[in-house]
């Protein structure tokens, strides 16, 4: 039975892969666990009826593990995946789970944000410096040596993060937090990763509506 996965297409070009995160870290799993798959590109902006009937809410990434059945939501997809395919073993300890976790938001309230005072940019550098801090004590990854859920969570965010803010606001990642620089050159160089990333400027396409509203 074939995994087919639903993933965003590209704005203004439907038939190249797109920007989402989550649908990123969905196909960095099946790449990290060898698993093939026919990946499905849905145009947001124009979706296709059979793809409605799957997945009436409509969103990305949505997956179907050759059961017939469609799943949504990339957290439960990536379980589902863990369960189904347990080797090698991507499960993060439950105490590193979280780590992380409020960069992205942190990230997108600073690069929405038209007031350089408004704490938001503090606010993303305390996120930033505590993932320096685990992995100070715990890298290269969060769980140590091995690639595990959270990074393939995190990387994609990461690198919207890199690109988005050093295009919009010509806003780099401090040189002195090495770990996180060692950490997303480490996560952006995995053969999953080079695969499964979408091109810059769709990256930055798919920001533009968000930071001009």
């Amino acid at each position: 039975m074939t995994v087919e996965v639903c993933v965003k297409a590209a704005v203004g070009h439907p038939d190249t892969l797109g920007d989402c995160p989550f649908s990123q870290r969905v196909l960095l799993t099946l790449e990290e666990k060898k698993v093939p798959y026919e990946m499905k590109l849905i145009d947001v902006s124009n979706k296709p009826e059979w793809f409605l009937k799957i997945n009436p809410e409509g969103k990305v990434p949505v997956f179907n593990g050759g059961d017939g059945k469609w799943i949504a939501d990339s957290d439960v997809i990536t379980q589902v995946i863990e369960e189904k395919y347990p080797s090698p073993s991507l499960v993060t300890p439950p105490e590193y789970a979280s780590v992380g976790s409020k960069i992205f938001s942190s990230f997108v309230t600073f690069l929405k944000s038209k007031d350089p005072n408004d704490g938001s940019e503090k606010a993303l550098l305390n996120e930033l410096q505590a993932l320096e801090e685990h992995l100070k004590a715990h890298g290269p990854y969060i769980n140590g040596q091995n690639v595990s859920a959270v990074d393939l969570s995190l990387a994609p965010k990461l690198y919207h993060l890199q690109v988005a803010l050093q295009h919009f606001k010509g806003w780099k990642i401090p040189e002195n937090l090495t770990s996180v620089h060692a950490y997303t050159q480490a996560l952006f160089s995995r053969e999953s990763f080079v695969k499964t990333k979408p091109a810059t400027e769709h990256l930055i396409a798919g920001w533009a509506p968000k930071v001009n509203a």
